[in-house]
Parts: C-alpha cells; structure tokens; sequence
C-alpha cells in the first residue's frame, strides 16, 4: 500500500483579472486542500475468497467465470449467451453455460476492437464502442459476429483521462453515448466533452443531449417513468470528502455543473469564475443532483430492475485515505420513480486497507440474476435469490 499526502495551494489575485480575461476572473482569495493518495493493496482470487463477500438477504453470490483478465462492460444475448468486453485487451468475449449448471464452461473471442467498452444490442445487431469509434456487427444465430464491421461514427472526441465510452438504445430509439472528460476538472474545449450525445440512427447525426457530466459511465432508463438517470464521477484532488459522487437525473438540454459545480449546485472555491459572470451565478442554472455518495467511490456501472430499483457498481477510491467503493448497491426508487435511499447489495470486496476485487459491468438477466463482473480479478459473479 502507498499513502502519499500532497499539499496544492491555489493563490488567485484579483488584479490578474485583465491579464487573464480569456479564462475569467480568478478568486480573491486562497484556498487550500490536502490530497492523499492510497491504493489499497491488491489480493488475488481465490475460491475460498468468495466466502468473503457478502450478497444482501435473500440472495446468494457465487463465481461463475474466473481467469477473465480485466472484464468491463457486460451484455446479454438473445440466447443466454453474456457477451464481455475488455477495454485493455481490446476484444469481446461470449461466454456460454453448455451444461445449464449456472456457469459458463465455453468462452470464444467474437471480436477485435482496440480499446473497445461500450456494448448494446438492437435488432439482431450488436454496436460497440471505444474512445473515437461506434462500430456495427451482425449477430449470427450462434451468437458470433459477422467478420466485417459497420463504421457508423469514427470521430468521438478523444477523451484522455476518460476514454471509457459507453452506450445504449433509449426508449426513443436514440442511441446514447456518455463521453468523459478530458482531465480533471479542466474546462473542455470540445463541447462533445464530459457529455451525453444523442445520435438519430436514420443519419447518424449526433448533438449534446446534457452537459457539465465529468465522467457518467453508467446510466440507464427507468423501467416504468422511462426517465434517465445516471451516475457521475466527481473530481479529484480536493479531499477526502469533496466533491461527492452523484446520482442525477438526466433531462434534454441539462446543465450538470462540471468543471464549477458539483452535488447539489455546491461551487469549486478553488475555480476561476466565468467570463462575464461568477460560479455562484452560474450554478443557479445548473441541475443539481438527486443523491450523493462517499467521494472517490467511483461509480461504474448502472442499472435499472424492472421493479424500478437499480444497481450501481462502485469500483473503489485511489485517493482517499479511508478507501471507499469496492461494492455493489442497491438505490431504492419508490412507485413514482424517485430515488429514495440505497443499500449495499454485494460487499467484501473491501477488508482494511486490502481489495478483493473492484466491481465493474451490471447485467441483470430475464430471470432475475445478476452478473457482476470484477476487473481487478477477471471474475463474474453471479447473484441469485437465495434457495429456501
């Protein structure tokens, strides 16, 4: 384990302000934050580990693939099969349970793609996605690809410290696309950045759908309201308890406050102001966030049951002296679609300063089971309801 405090001091002068008029009129005064940085130390998996975690009631976890390397994003096929994707790899593995025991015992390599993490399925086709790229695949009956590709969009803005794309249908027949930011907490000079695009499948045109998202990799649609919501990273290096992760739902045209807001229209103090105006103005016309979580907990992926809970993968903190995340929960929605609390769902990942595993990819099959796939362990697990 490495603990490593730094201490950044922000000295703004006020009298700057002409000098750097194009990037807006610096605070008056200085603020000051100590960062810790703490990588809990990694173990390796081992059978006997699963007895460790610990599923919520009424549930039971078992691992059903191991020796995966590091699985990401996780996509159910028409038959059964669970498709993965491996960012570092740069491939897409199925993996199929031959013998219906509740395992997967067959696993091949459908497709190459450089960086690939996004993956949705629509109409017997399957789109995946990596930094700059959206390709398309037909899926054949044995659930393989076709051996050559659609490019549908080859121009994503680059994303940096956030490269992770991910996408999927909404109930509008939009394909979303969650672009990270660039850095940071920088102020992007692409506008297709730290957003949620909106493409139109009939030209592939694509526009900001909401903006001010430092890095939403997980969302998803309300099974019932049909609202979208999802899960943003907050920023680093100001603290151990600051800003705080966030549950937002999203709305057309929505302004989420990143690089100057964050929470519930909380300002960055160590920001500059905007041009013309200052941050405590700007956030009035921010949309703040529905729920917050411990920072640095760093969510991943989210989604949704169809009784209207939701599922969010914490994949754990690097920079926090008390580590956070390393955890799956459950955030409550109550009949009208609004959140109202979360519990832990799978836990035990996480024991002092050591992490078993940092969950990923959420995929909640037809009949109720959820995978959980650990990209730290190259392990899927599995929850189902516990036998009576």
């Amino acid at each position: 384990m490495r603990s490593v405090r730094l201490f950044i001091a922000f000295a703004c002068v006020s009298g700057f302000g002409v000098a750097y008029g194009q990037k807006g009129i610096p605070r008056p005064e200085d603020t000051k934050q100590a960062v810790v940085t703490n990588f809990p130390t990694h173990v390796e998996f081992s059978p006997d580990k699963v007895k460790s975690l610990k599923a919520a009631s009424g549930w039971q976890v078992e691992a059903v693939a191991t020796g995966l390397g590091k699985p990401r994003m996780l996509h159910f096929g028409a038959n059964g099969q669970l498709y993965v994707t491996r960012r570092d790899a740069g491939d897409v593995l199925m993996l199929t349970d031959t013998d219906s025991d509740g395992k997967f015992d067959d696993m091949s390599r459908v497709a190459d793609f450089p960086g690939v993490h996004g993956i949705t399925i629509k109409d017997g086709q399957m789109y995946l996605c990596n930094n700059n790229q959206v390709l398309r695949y037909k899926l054949n009956a044995d659930g393989t690809l076709g051996k050559i590709a659609d490019t549908l969009i080859s121009d994503l803005p680059s994303g940096g410290q956030h490269p992770n794309r991910t996408m999927d249908w909404g109930p509008d027949g939009m394909l979303y696309i969650s672009v990270g930011s660039v850095c940071n907490d920088c102020k992007e000079s692409d506008k297709e950045t730290a957003a949620l695009l909106q493409v139109d499948p009939a030209t592939w045109k694509r526009k900001v759908y909401a903006s001010g998202l430092r890095n939403m990799i997980g969302f998803d649609w309300h099974p019932v309201t049909k609202q979208l919501w999802g899960v943003d990273n907050g920023g680093d290096f100001r603290g151990d308890e600051w800003p705080p992760e966030e549950l937002n739902r999203i709305v057309m045209g929505g302004n989420y406050g990143f690089p100057l807001v964050y929470g519930k229209r909380e300002v960055d103090m160590t920001r500059e102001d905007p041009i013309g105006n200052t941050k405590e103005n700007f956030a009035k016309g921010t949309e703040p966030s529905v729920m917050e979580f411990p920072a640095h907990s760093a969510p991943i992926a989210f989604a949704f049951f169809d009784d209207g809970d939701a599922l969010v993968c914490w994949h754990g903190s690097w920079n926090r002296q008390t580590p956070s995340g390393y955890k799956v929960q459950r955030i409550k929605f109550d009949k009208s679609g609004n959140p109202t609390g979360a519990e832990d769902f799978l836990t035990g990942f996480l024991n002092g300063n050591e992490r078993f595993g940092r969950p990923a990819g959420v995929a909640i099959a037809q009949n109720g089971t959820v995978y959980i796939s650990d990209d730290a362990n190259g392990v899927i697990y599995a929850l189902k309801p516990a036998k009576k």
